[in-house]
């Protein structure tokens, strides 16, 4: 999902396997083991598939509020942060662009204001709730350029989409949440063409300053939490501490991107180090 405070859409729909008996410690137990190859490779896609439904699940039940909570919460300050994001990911008019994880279609809109009627910009998320909410909006705007968007229900971690497919791509508030970082940007790479861009923008983790760290803390525990319990929602958010505790670092995600295949990778702070925009050149 496009949104910051809520846990965002990370999109990973991958099958049917029901792996919701298979505790954790089991995991980490065949995980510590010289178990074989192909026994650890299972167990840990049965965690994933597990991690993936309950996250599913999760943005599904937030989806009619995470709108409101974000402009809440930021104070309006996601649309300034949002319209950086897809400045830098230098989509243009006439440009064929993609927005992954787009939840109600935030970065998907702006980026169709972008391209223009001559444009086409997907919107692709594994919520159906989210791209329901999407298409509502969609719906009810005079906007010309919106008329093309299309929207997808889909995978980050295996879009639905041919090789060098766009012109430019966006993640808001998603890629901390996929179960597999390196995928989804292996996904990304694969689908953008040469020369082209991906900017991603999401929760910064500061490696450098105990002071940034301590005020996201501080947000987290004495704003975020609380003001989403008023909306019986505490309990989901509060995992957001932990998933931007897990997530790499700004240096971490150039690394990955450079990695997986692209060119250049720069990864930006924002608003005072609490945000950060990795962008990334096929």
């Amino acid at each position: 999902m496009d949104c910051l405070y809520s846990l965002n859409s990370h999109c990973t729909v991958h099958g049917m396997l029901d792996s919701s008996a298979l505790p954790r410690s089991v995991v980490h137990a065949i995980k510590s083991c010289n178990a074989s190859s192909s026994v650890h490779s299972s167990v840990e896609e049965a965690w994933n598939l597990r991690q993936t439904g309950h996250r599913q699940s999760l943005f599904n039940r937030i989806a009619s509020n995470y709108d409101h909570l974000n402009d809440l919460l930021s104070l309006g300050q996601h649309r300034v942060w949002k319209r950086m994001a897809v400045s830098w990911s230098g989509a243009k008019a006439g440009d064929i662009v993609l927005d992954i994880c787009c939840g109600s279609g935030d970065l998907t809109f702006l980026l169709a204001e972008k391209v223009g009627v001559r444009g086409k910009v997907t919107g692709l998320d594994f919520a159906n709730e989210h791209l329901t909410i999407a298409s509502e909006r969609q719906a009810g705007s005079s906007n010309a350029c919106y008329r093309n968007i299309e929207w997808v229900q889909g995978d980050a971690l295996n879009l639905p989409f041919a090789d060098s497919s766009f012109n430019a791509v966006t993640v808001g508030y998603g890629l901390r949440n996929v179960v597999d970082i390196t995928q989804a940007l292996r996904e990304i790479y694969r689908v953008l063409g040469t020369g082209s861009t991906v900017s991603i923008l999401d929760f910064n983790r500061s490696s450098n300053s105990t002071t940034t760290i301590f005020i996201q803390d501080w947000v987290l525990d004495n704003v975020v939490v609380p003001v989403a319990n008023g909306y019986g929602l505490g309990d989901d958010y509060a995992y957001l501490k932990t998933s931007i505790a897990n997530f790499p670092t700004g240096k971490q995600q150039e690394k990955l991107a450079l990695e997986v295949g692209f060119s250049r990778a720069r990864h930006y702070e924002i608003a005072g180090g609490l945000m950060g925009v990795l962008v990334a050149t096929h």
